[in-house]
């Protein structure tokens, strides 16, 4: 069972958060880019280098593909926890929600 709210939005709150919205990204992205690092040093203990790209051709598929994934879903939640804050500290300051 799923609790859903709608919450009030205006066009202003959409306008007056986009710039908050991209901080947010931007500061997601870092600290994504960081726990991405960490998480693949701990996966991958033995590799000194950073996590392979897909051009570079002396990694195998299977690890390049790895870490796309990896990276994939902690930029994806990282992303979804900064802006799901991002929008409710907007609500609790403007008493309007930003989004939907």
């Amino acid at each position: 069972m799923t609790h859903h709210t709608e919450k009030s939005t205006s066009k202003s709150a959409k306008v007056l958060y986009r710039p908050w919205g991209l901080i947010a990204s931007l500061l997601g992205g870092l600290i994504a880019g960081q726990i991405f690092q960490r998480v693949w040093k701990a996966l991958d203990p033995q590799s000194p280098e950073d996590p392979p790209t897909p051009l570079q051709s002396e990694f195998r598929l299977r690890k390049i593909v790895l870490a796309a994934a990896v990276q994939g879903a902690i930029f994806t939640v990282v992303r979804a926890l900064i802006n799901r804050g991002g929008a409710r500290a907007f609500e609790r300051w403007t008493g309007e929600w930003p989004g939907d």
